[in-house]
């Protein structure tokens, strides 16, 4: 075993358990369900003890989380290893089916107690999450969740072992990414092809597993008396603070600003370039022909110059980041058979988090870890909560920390590239995907909102349906000659087949990390300060009120909409001079 793959490091006893007996086995149910037999038995009088149950809830289920969270990160990290799968699957089947009937047991308990009321000024936000989920809550959709984890990792399987032989290479997909940023057009266009044609030769097998998905979703929303699934997953998600119909509205706010501004963007490529057309493979390749930024060689040089910019922008930030690294909690390299994409996994009972991403030496990676590692400045800043639900948040919030770091981490690109123009560029080229972002979020978020208000569609309906909703989005990219690809590019997205509605998330926070910028730009130590304290409050609030906890407004109007974007303009123009000078 190397030791990019060697075990995490076990909890440090930093936060000693006082519940959970400290030689039990997490994987072992026989050992859970007495403890949770426990807290369904008693019968609390008085505040004390009523705060006790909770409080010894949040340390089982933290003990459960991580234990889910290890298991799931190792298969990650090497879907080739059949072992490691079987041991995640298992728990998901064995242990996650239980706990979760067990936890709903312990809910009801707590959300039934008159008593409970005097806790609501301390511990509102929790109480009001499980009061929905109680009512949500159906035994028989735990099978269901667990067959969905299945189908989930069939998906994750066939995606990590994509392959292509590029140019006499075997590359994984990921892999590919340098090329796209190539100035040789050719090798753009048969990398776009060579990856292209991989999914497509998948995609009857994917489009199985989603049909499969999307019975057992219209189960779980029936059983559970939902009119279709997006209004359960609305609820299972404990949104509370917007509905579709808001949702609709923000498309329809990208549609009238955003849109326009990519579309401005994408002539200015194309004329750029030089371009009778622009096609899928020239939105990455510098438009003045220079050549692919190459901000490091190895993994390691991409971990100390991140390092370098967290002692830039805080000691604290610096000191928690090298503390990952020496424990091991991070996994950064590319390699065939890992998962693709990038995740921060909160270890829940360490109350530390581990960092998963893809590096193959290209600028986004830069934005990836920074990404990356704002959720896990967020697991740091909210560790002190005690209760585990607190210790999370909501994702309109949590992606407000990660996509506020990419902003403030990239004030400091001179830590990667030493001449000014490059760091210009690398600036530029994150706006422009800010930009982009709206437009791809709004296109997947409408595509969900379709594909589960339709539940009976057809695989015709359903491509057809995702052509109108991307021509709804376009952005003057020539596809002809490639409409199967386009028809079908939906099926890279993860979040549509493991994550259901966890997408607008994206723009939501984007609006969030886009006034932190804003902020940066007049008073950078100030900005900070208050996006620290934001994170700081965990998930102890509701949505609005953790934007305010940040000197942020939660606002997705076309009219915080155009201020953003013209802002984010005004700097794409100021960046392109840079090159001019």
């Amino acid at each position: 075993m190397t030791a990019a793959l060697s075990p995490l490091e076990r909890p440090t006893g930093e936060y000693a358990r006082r519940f959970v007996p400290s030689a039990l086995d997490p994987g072992d149910w026989n050992a859970l369900a007495p403890l949770f037999a426990e807290l369904i038995a008693r019968t609390p009088s008085t505040r004390a003890e009523r705060e006790r149950r909770i409080r010894d809830l949040s340390e089982l289920l933290a003990v459960i989380g991580e234990e889910r969270a290890r298991r799931h990160i190792a298969s990650a990290r090497n879907t080739e290893d059949a072992e490691l799968e079987q041991r995640y699957l298992s728990f998901c089947h064995d242990v996650d089916p239980k706990a979760s009937e067990q936890t709903d047991a312990v809910y009801r308990k707590i959300a039934t107690d008159p008593g409970s009321a005097e806790l609501d000024a301390n511990y509102g936000t929790f109480l009001r999450n499980i009061r929905n989920q109680v009512e949500i809550f159906r035994a028989e959709n735990v099978k269901l969740e667990a067959d969905l984890e299945d189908l989930g990792q069939d998906y994750s399987k066939r995606m990590g072992r994509m392959t292509v032989i590029f140019r006499g290479e075997e590359k994984t997909l990921a892999q590919l990414a340098p090329i796209y940023e190539s100035t040789d057009r050719t090798a753009r266009r048969e990398a776009f092809e060579a990856a292209s044609g991989r999914r497509l030769r998948e995609r009857d097998a994917l489009d199985d597993i989603f049909d499969a998905m999307l019975a057992k979703r219209r189960e779980i929303a029936k059983n559970a008396g939902a009119a279709n699934y997006r209004d359960f997953r609305f609820r299972q998600l404990n949104r509370f603070d917007y509905t579709p119909d808001d949702c609709a509205l923000f498309h329809t706010a990208v549609e009238k600003v955003a849109v326009p501004v990519l579309a401005e963007l994408r002539q200015w490529q194309k004329e750029t370039l030089k371009l009778d057309a622009l096609r899928p493979w020239d939105l990455s390749v510098d438009p003045w022909g220079r050549p692919p930024l190459v901000p490091f060689a190895q993994p390691a040089e991409l971990e100390a110059g991140v390092g370098r910019i967290f002692e830039r922008l805080a000691p604290e930030l610096a000191a928690q980041f090298a503390d990952l690294r020496g424990r091991g909690l991070l996994d950064v390299a590319n390699r065939k058979g890992k998962r693709p994409g990038a995740f921060c996994y909160p270890l829940e009972e360490s109350r530390i988090p581990f960092i998963f991403a893809n590096a193959v030496g290209v600028d986004d990676d830069i934005r990836t870890l920074l990404h990356e590692m704002g959720h896990g400045f967020h697991a740091f800043a909210s560790r002190t909560q005690e209760l585990v639900w607190y210790r999370d948040c909501p994702s309109e919030f949590a992606e407000v920390a990660s996509m506020s770091m990419e902003l403030l981490g990239g004030r400091h690109l001179d830590v990667f590239y030493r001449d000014p123009e490059h760091a210009a560029r690398s600036a530029r080229e994150n706006l422009e995907g800010i930009v982009s972002t709206f437009t791809w979020v709004a296109t997947i978020d409408a595509f969900q909102h379709w594909i589960y208000t339709h539940p009976e569609h057809t695989r015709r309906e359903r491509r057809d349906a995702w052509i109108g909703i991307v021509q709804r989005f376009a952005d003057g990219v020539d596809w002809s000659g490639y409409e199967e690809v386009r028809g079908y590019a939906w099926h890279r997205q993860l979040h549509v087949f493991l994550y259901p509605f966890y997408y607008i998330e994206y723009a939501i926070a984007q609006i969030g990390a886009l006034q932190v910028w804003l902020a940066a730009r007049t008073d950078p130590a100030r900005a900070l300060s208050d996006y620290r304290r934001g994170l700081a409050l965990g998930g102890s609030r509701p949505l609005p009120q953790l934007f305010a906890g940040a000197g942020l407004t939660f606002d997705v109007s076309e009219g915080m909409l155009r201020r953003l974007l013209g802002a984010v303009q005004e700097e794409l123009k100021r960046l392109r001079d840079v090159k001019s000078r």
